[in-house]
């Protein structure tokens, strides 16, 4: 990226959001690795196209798998390969422009079926890669690239719907938070479900949202981010609606239903109940 920082192989610019992330989930897997003695090779990575599709480039040494699709279909990807092996630890990567955009279509079936895969969304609330044009997140009236006049559309709320499709773990972050957030990733990681884990990654190019939440006493700017109270029950979906309607950003778990069977689950007791003919008498049957 820099002659300071020749290790990096890809482009983001100095102060991304997007390095904090790739160190936590870096972390995370490591920490997966560690606590089931499983190679890194077991991991798999599966970007859509944008800044964050620079997260399939995560380590030096051993290395996940890495797969950039095509923008906007990582679940559908994510999909194949966790039923063509589900022995494999499935990650998407995304932003909110790919995501939540064209891929927005995607999530409320993989939330039906509970697919057993971990989603890490970098939110900037912007198209960086392409040069700043607005997104589904971006807030309304905004002035980008595309909507010199401001945006016309109102912003997603992307927690709540998250929660309303039925996702069955989500969490809620920011990329200034490394070592927590690698544990809330690793946390997403062993739950056996479909999960998302959305992070406020500012882009200091075209959205630098770093002091807006953090806040800033001295310029009497109020913090967005917010830690979620310990006395927080995420298992009660009526709790995590009365938390997203506080606004503002929450980290921290926002809702996780552990007791759902994920759908491989389903799919293995679909296979109990049916039954498989050995190849000969399959063409015997069809002999005349």
């Amino acid at each position: 990226m820099s002659d300071k920082n020749p290790e990096y192989d890809f482009k983001w610019c100095p102060g991304c959001g997007d390095f904090g992330v790739r160190r936590a989930l870096e972390s995370a897997i490591e920490q997966r690795r560690v606590e089931t003695e499983l190679p890194v090779e077991n991991n798999v990575i599966v970007a859509g196209i944008g800044c964050s599709g620079n997260m399939v480039h995560l380590l030096e040494g051993p290395q996940p798998y890495g797969l950039h699709g095509i923008h906007g279909r990582t679940l559908p990807i994510a999909l194949g390969v966790k039923m063509g092996r589900p022995d494999l630890n499935v990650i998407v990567v995304a932003g909110d422009g790919d995501f939540l955009s064209i891929g927005n279509e995607h999530i409320a079936p993989q939330a039906a079926r509970n697919l057993d895969i971990t989603v890490v969304i970098m939110d900037n609330a912007v198209y960086g890669l392409t040069k700043g044009q607005s997104s589904p997140t971006t807030k309304i009236d905004e002035i980008t690239s595309s909507t010199p006049y401001g945006k016309p559309e109102v912003q997603l709320d992307p927690l709540a719907l998250y929660l309303t499709l039925g996702v069955s773990y989500i969490a809620s972050h920011v990329s200034t938070k490394v070592r927590d957030l690698g544990a809330v990733i690793a946390d997403a990681m062993n739950h056996k479900g479909f999960s998302i884990v959305h992070v406020q990654s500012p882009c200091t190019t075209y959205n630098n949202t770093f002091q807006e939440l953090k806040g800033n006493v001295r310029k009497g700017i109020p913090p967005l981010a917010w830690d979620i109270p310990e006395h927080h029950d995420p298992s009660d979906v009526e709790a995590a609606h009365e938390l997203l309607n506080q606004g503002g950003v929450p980290v921290g778990i926002v809702y996780k239903d552990a007791d759902r069977p994920s759908f491989q689950d389903r799919i293995d007791i679909i296979n109990d109940k049916s039954f498989s003919r050995q190849v000969d008498k399959m063409i015997d049957s069809y002999a005349i």
